[in-house]
């Protein structure tokens, strides 16, 4: 298939192709930007010595995935966070190097400007393949329109892939994968104790050191009719917690049936919380609808990596938080491997994959 780069740049390009027609059938609900001014929380606090410090940054985390399901960073491994009434949180002054980050995304661009003959040497054909390289969706044959966007998909731990094309880009990558995986750890540790329960119950019960990591570069080239067409259509994420970068607007998250865009601050980090996240909680919190919308006048790369379970961990709402009787299991257990193969293999058609596992009420 065409790589939607080469299909945005043809000279013959006047209007939308009609394989591209996505809101042509159905009803697009429209964003607005969210209210709300964002009060400051001291993130640092997270790993102080000072316990009402720091159960004060663990109770607004946890109401932020409970309530929304969304952060937002502005630096990683930071000294402050802001929660708004809405549950973003930013994070600023982290230690996550300007410089890196736009390494990542200028090696990004190279990539993607590799020729159709080059990228097809990491194509990739199934869900579990450690490097996917691509356009629209994977199994994209099963969908009935094709996405505005090309991506590469690798596995960053806990074995780190990666194609060897451009130079350089492998190493900087590997850099920025051990940088994000290291806030996903601090920030799920806080989580854990957000649900009551110790912190390292989450690391230990789903096997953190050897959890999974997915490095993703999606790639939205300008579109000359973005309202009918998609990059990507509501999902939630697989995982825990997904980190997310990109200099150009485009995420819109759903709060309350609401659309809302996300307008990221320079050199922010977005996080929103996966379907393993509320799968874990038993529902308490909530794995975040989000998609990605188009523009027609600059490309949109995304930085985006989402931190999950060991692939061979069954995971289940955990065992302290359920009883059989006033708070039962809301979800049947499933090996995180599995539900990836699941996820991968379902077209995205905006029921989420997490219904499918759901334990329905007789």
């Amino acid at each position: 298939m065409t790589s939607i780069k080469v299909v945005a740049q043809s000279s013959a390009l006047n209007s939308l192709p009609s394989s591209y027609a996505y809101s042509a059938n159905r009803q697009v609900a429209a964003a607005s930007d969210p209210d709300g001014s964002l009060p400051v929380i001291d993130f640092s606090l997270l790993t102080s010595g000072n316990p009402d410090q720091r159960a004060k940054v663990v109770h607004d985390l946890g109401k932020a995935c409970e309530e929304w399901g969304f952060f937002l960073l502005t630096s990683y491994y930071g000294v402050t966070i802001r929660v708004s009434m809405l549950n973003f949180v930013q994070v600023v002054n982290h230690g996550m190097p300007e410089t890196l980050v736009e390494k990542v995304f200028n090696a990004s661009h190279e990539f993607f400007n590799l020729t159709e003959e080059e990228k097809k040497e990491f194509e990739g054909k199934h869900a579990l393949d450690p490097i996917r390289c691509g356009t629209s969706f994977h199994n994209a044959n099963k969908g009935k329109v094709l996405l505005w966007r090309d991506y590469l998909k690798v596995f960053s731990h806990p074995e780190f892939h990666f194609p060897n094309k451009p130079a350089g880009f492998s190493e900087l990558a590997f850099e920025y994968s051990e940088r994000t995986r290291k806030v996903a750890r601090e920030l799920l540790k806080g989580i854990s104790e957000s649900l009551g329960l110790e912190e390292s119950y989450m690391d230990e019960a789903l096997d953190l050191d050897s959890g999974v990591q997915v490095f993703a570069v999606n790639l939205y080239p300008p579109c000359p009719q973005p309202d009918l067409a998609i990059g990507v259509p509501p999902h939630t994420d697989h995982g825990l917690v997904t980190l997310m970068q990109n200099g150009v607007g485009g995420l819109q998250v759903q709060h309350k049936g609401k659309w809302l865009n996300v307008n990221a601050l320079p050199n922010s980090i977005m996080v929103n919380t996966g379907d393993h996240l509320e799968i874990f909680s038993n529902g308490k919190y909530k794995s975040v609808m989000h998609r990605a919308v188009l523009n027609n006048s600059v490309t949109r790369i995304t930085l985006v990596t989402p931190n999950g379970p060991s692939f061979d961990i069954t995971v289940s709402p955990a065992s302290k938080l359920v009883d059989n009787k006033s708070n039962p299991p809301a979800y049947k257990s499933m090996k995180y491997k599995e539900y990836l193969e699941l996820q991968q293999n379902t077209p995205l058609d905006g029921i989420p994959c997490l219904d499918r596992v759901k334990v329905q009420e007789e």
